[in-house]
């Protein structure tokens, strides 16, 4: 019998749950890098340790398969905390495997990284010769059954030693979610009886598959839809509002407010889906069915503990034979008609820089239908939900947003690269902050996509503090950024690029797609700051009513 080494033990067991590894190789991890390569799991290299679990997240978050990163211990380790915090906070199943500290004790340049992880949310599992497959294998079921990231840390000392033998347990079988049994009848009830009800559906019931079942209870009821950003087009059909929130238009969030009955499944009804609470409308019922224990947010009415597929497949049976009536599709589709959409921008800015709506509208028809799309955080992130055709949730993936971090995008990119079918072209929408924050990660996404678009907002600036406080009069300065000539940078290592300051310019794209789409362009979009988001002016505007004197 072969001998595994306690680093090949940590990989033997993850190889059964996991194809793929990201991170960056050192000390602490080399070992299981080796022992990972033998078991034939796929390492892609990056070039910062915090793209190896942003990696991995988008990787979860773009196939619904696991994924691991890893890294070295000590400053390797301290490297991966903003992505290891965003995927704490999004709930993304992702694991960590680490170089620590011996076993014996901590060395001078050791720092205590399991404290580290816990005050980020994140549980470690430390392994040990003795027992180093089952504690991996605790690691994982915990990290899928909690939805959560991991840290799974081999103690430098024990990395390259004999693991001892050991019986490792089953992995655990799938857990049957309650549907929420009684508690459906009363919301059966109040759907029944609701005369402009809307499903509003959340990223848990994507997760959860409950897409087929909300879309035919709001056929059956004669619902209107809409998604949060992460549930995108999951409900599409007739009836389809849109995202709810700053990414949809001012119509259908009227629409949306009009709803005396709401039932929310697998949202967690944050303030950007909320509008800041301005979304629903004072006298609706609010009904949430959701796998948290309790309602996540006040405005909830009537609160359900179930899967959301399970739930809406209970609510069919006990609505069998309800006539759906139509009156208030049929408004919704006549306002819908008649009311304004999304700005279409302008051709000219006061600055001669393009207007990122108009650019947007002109890249949605330039770039392949079969698209998945990946943004990292900033001012622009509104314009690819707002403006372009993404087919399915799994095709939009927004790490960074929950941990409200930028530069994770090109980190991302790679994971949801390694993810993609074979028929889908990635495209980053990325700005030229975060951009920079994460430049080393480009190479790795040359390296790792087989077709890929890279579109950088690039307004010479952090837009997002342009509009926030350089509207209030403080100091510019430090939000601008010297205009970096990212195309120059692309072909360097390896991509085709072109810079776009007119529309007419998008032409260089239009060729390299339709000469096949391989490999990688980057497009470095020279956009004007001067055009602000709907989503930041929506938030503008609830901060500064939070912090207006009161009256009297």
């Amino acid at each position: 019998m072969t001998t595994l080494t306690v680093s090949g033990r940590v990989a033997q067991v993850l190889s059964s749950y996991v194809s793929d590894v990201f991170g960056v190789m050192g000390n602490g991890n080399v070992y299981f890098l080796d022992a990972a390569e033998k078991l034939g799991l796929r390492f892609s290299p990056v070039r910062h340790e915090g793209a190896a679990i942003a990696a991995a997240d988008a990787y979860y978050r773009t196939s619904g398969r696991l994924a691991a990163g890893t890294t070295t211990y000590g400053p390797g380790y301290t490297n991966a905390l903003t992505a290891l915090a965003e995927s704490v906070q999004a709930q993304i199943p992702v694991v960590l495997v680490t170089g620590d500290a011996p076993s014996s004790g901590a060395r001078p340049q050791d720092v205590d990284q399991a404290a580290i992880a816990a005050g980020l949310g994140a549980a470690t599992f430390t392994v040990t010769r003795d027992a180093a497959g089952s504690i991996t294998r605790q690691a994982v079921e915990y990290a899928l059954t909690r939805r959560t990231a991991v840290v799974i840390a081999i103690p430098y000392d024990l990395a390259a030693l004999e693991a001892e033998d050991e019986e490792l347990p089953a992995p655990l079988a799938p857990q049957v979610t309650d549907d929420g049994g009684a508690d459906l009848g009363q919301v059966a009830r109040l759907l029944a009886g609701a005369r402009r009800p809307l499903i509003l559906a959340g990223r848990g019931a994507h997760l959860a598959g409950a897409g087929p079942e909300l879309r035919e209870l709001a056929d059956r009821l004669g619902a209107l839809t809409a998604g949060t950003a992460l549930a995108l087009n999951l409900l599409q059909g007739e009836g389809y509002l849109g995202v709810a929130g700053g990414f949809g238009t001012d119509t259908a969030a009227g629409l949306m407010g009009e709803a005396d009955v709401v039932l929310v499944a697998g949202a967690s009804l944050s303030p950007f889906t909320l509008r800041f609470g301005h979304l629903l409308g004072a006298d609706s019922t609010v009904i949430q069915i959701d796998t948290a224990l309790q309602p996540t947010h006040p405005r909830v009415d009537l609160f359900v503990s179930a899967d959301a597929k399970s739930a809406a497949g209970h609510l069919l049976q006990l609505l069998d034979g309800e006539a759906a009536a139509d009156a208030w599709r049929a408004e919704a589709r006549k306002r819908l008609a008649e009311g304004p959409g999304h700005h279409p921008g302008s051709d000219e800015t006061p600055d001669g820089r393009l207007d990122p709506r108009s650019l947007a509208t002109a890249l949605d028809a330039v770039l392949p239908e079969r698209r998945t799309v990946v943004q990292d955080g900033g001012h622009f992130l509104g314009w690819a939900p707002m403006y372009w055709n993404i087919p399915r949730p799994q095709d939009l993936v927004m790490v960074g947003t929950a941990y409200q971090a930028i530069g994770l995008g090109l980190a991302s990119a790679v994971g949801a690269a390694r993810a993609l079918e074979d028929d889908h072209t990635l495209v980053l929408a990325s700005g030229d902050g975060g951009f920079l924050m994460g430049l080393s990660d480009l190479e790795s996404l040359i390296g790792a996509a087989s077709s890929a678009v890279v579109v950088i907002y690039n307004d010479a600036a952090y837009g997002a503090e342009i509009h926030q406080y350089g509207s209030q009069g403080l100091t510019e300065k430090p939000m601008l950024i010297p205009e970096v000539d990212f195309s120059g940078i692309a072909r360097a290592l390896g991509a085709e690029s072109a810079i776009i300051r007119s529309l007419a310019d998008l032409s260089a794209l239009t060729d390299w797609i339709g000469g096949g789409a391989k490999g990688t362009f980057v497009a470095d979009c020279r956009i004007t700051s001067s055009v602000r988001a709907p989503w930041m002016s929506e938030w503008m505007n609830a901060k500064q009513a939070a912090t207006a004197p009161a009256a009297g």
